[in-house]
């Protein structure tokens, strides 16, 4: 019962805190419109995945501790400032009574510290080898997610699919089919670090180390996360969603995103494409069934289903789009991609060639 009541007073002031972090930041009702059920408040006490349910068990028991360390000795020192304050003259001539050795209070302030450490080890260890050692089913998803600065490239190796900065997997249940997703973790350059908070705990990208970890949602939605390890300029605008379906639906982004890239029909698309190739934009980027085979920069066979730009930093709209292509660094400074100087009609053809590609 205690633990439930801390749960709540804690989900509520860790919501209220981040509601007013994202109204400063100003994410707008657009941006959420055009995701779709958004959950824009990453509230770690109201975990949505089994991993990240896991998770919150020991961290309640861990706070309830700290807090009753905290109560104990801010009431102890509360009643010696009241008990043992100056009453008149006469108290500042005279020392109060000294005691020295006394072998109950070290040992009490020894003992007692090191069985909560004990304790909080042990149920720590055990939450970590539980989560860590979780056997997957036959029916999990596995997925290959590398860490690049600053954007994320998503493989599904089973599926044959490629995307970038969006992760599509099925729901879950909590008392039924369960349909988790294993995540194996890289980085191509830098240390980054997973975290969709309401879907698991942290996890580092190291370079040339393998390091993994598994969703398994209850609630359909979009939940938004962020690399969580400082790896550069643009490392507050690497951003992340997580987008969970129905097991139908997620079949069917599946069978979308296998199929074949419709040629563009427009002539201003067709010149789009053109200019697409001979702009260099091939060298960067990965189109299927074309030649360009970039692997540098996101693969952008299907760009027109995701939600975003630049991993987040705007909405994918054809005016965002065209600002990208005029100037990446006005959306997101320091990023990789160059102004390539594009004159306006190449800039219109290139946005209609893109938006074909889905």
């Amino acid at each position: 019962m205690v633990l439930y009541w801390l749960n709540k007073i804690l989900g509520a002031l860790n919501g209220g805190i981040v509601s007013v972090l994202v109204a400063v930041i100003g994410i707008s009702s657009a941006q959420a419109a055009e995701s779709g059920d958004v959950h824009l408040v990453a509230n770690i006490f109201k975990p949505l995945s089994r991993p990240a349910q896991m998770l919150l068990e020991p961290t309640q028991l861990v706070l309830l501790v700290t807090l009753g360390i905290f109560l104990i000795v801010v009431g102890v020192l509360v009643f010696v400032l009241i008990q043992f304050r100056p009453r008149g003259p006469e108290d500042h001539l005279s020392e109060p009574p000294q005691i020295y050795g006394s072998n109950n209070i070290e040992m009490a302030w020894t003992v007692i510290p090191c069985l909560i450490v004990f304790v909080l080890v042990l149920v720590s260890a055990r939450s970590i080898v539980e989560i860590q050692d979780a056997p997957m089913p036959e029916n999990a998803i596995h997925i290959r997610l590398v860490g690049h600065q600053w954007w994320w490239e998503i493989h599904y190796p089973d599926l044959g699919i490629i995307t970038a900065n969006e992760i599509h997997v099925p729901v879950s249940t909590q008392d039924g089919v369960q349909r988790p997703t294993h995540i194996q973790l890289e980085s191509a350059d830098v240390i980054h670090s997973f975290w969709v908070p309401q879907m698991a705990g942290k996890t580092d990208l190291v370079p040339n180390r393998i390091n993994k970890t598994w969703l398994e949602p209850f609630q359909v939605g979009t939940f938004l996360g962020n690399c969580a390890e400082y790896c550069g300029t643009q490392h507050a605008n690497m951003l992340l969603r997580v987008i969970v379906h129905e097991p139908q639906e997620f079949q069917q982004w599946v069978v979308s995103q296998k199929r074949p890239t419709a040629q563009p029909e427009s002539a201003l698309a067709i010149q789009g494409k053109k200019d697409f190739y001979e702009l260099s934009c091939i060298n960067c980027h990965k189109v299927d069934g074309t030649p360009a085979e970039g692997v540098f920069g996101p693969d952008l066979t299907k760009f027109s289903t995701r939600q975003t730009l630049g991993a987040g930093v705007a909405p994918r709209t054809p005016e965002n789009t065209r600002a990208w292509l005029a100037n990446p660094d006005s959306l997101k400074p320091g990023c990789y991609m160059p102004d390539m100087k594009l004159t306006p009609q190449q800039l219109d053809g290139l946005v209609a060639y893109l938006e074909t590609l889905k």
